[in-house]
């Protein structure tokens, strides 16, 4: 790795080749937040540790080699699943920090010195869904 690279404690996965870096303490639910994406069509790129990589101004995600293809399930095990080598970053969620806002103003998370929209953890089951939502552009200001 070279000073533009760093390794994440962090998920990412990918809708429509949109990635979405899940980052937060252990135990915020990561690896769960993937599942249920993955349960709606997206594919796994890395889970617990990824790969970043400033790209000419774009952050690229992958798993190092140790992990790819590997998600843990919590009570289940570690699942082998199918994956995708790599990801542009489109989109962050914060697994630490709880959303209360009915209608949060924007967030960011800065990573490599750029900036990338970040959503905050919402504890109700229409959470993944709303992030598919958001990836596939059909948010709406009010």
């Amino acid at each position: 790795m070279d000073n533009l690279d760093l390794i994440l404690h962090a998920t990412c996965v990918a809708i429509e080749g949109k990635g979405i870096l899940i980052s937060g303490q252990s135990g915020s639910g990561k690896s769960s937040l993937a599942l249920e994406l993955m349960a709606l069509g997206a594919d796994l790129i890395s889970d617990d540790r990824t790969v970043i990589v400033n790209a000419g101004g774009m952050l690229i995600a992958s798993p190092p080699s140790s992990i790819a293809g590997l998600i843990e399930a919590r009570g289940v095990g570690i699942l082998a699943v199918q994956y995708v080598k790599s990801t542009s970053v489109f989109l962050s969620v914060d697994m630490s920090s709880v959303e209360t806002d009915r209608l949060p103003e924007p967030h960011s998370m800065t990573v490599l010195d750029i900036p990338v929209p970040c959503l905050h953890k919402v504890n109700a089951p229409y959470f993944p869904a709303a992030i598919l939502a958001f990836v596939r552009g059909l948010n709406v200001e009010t």
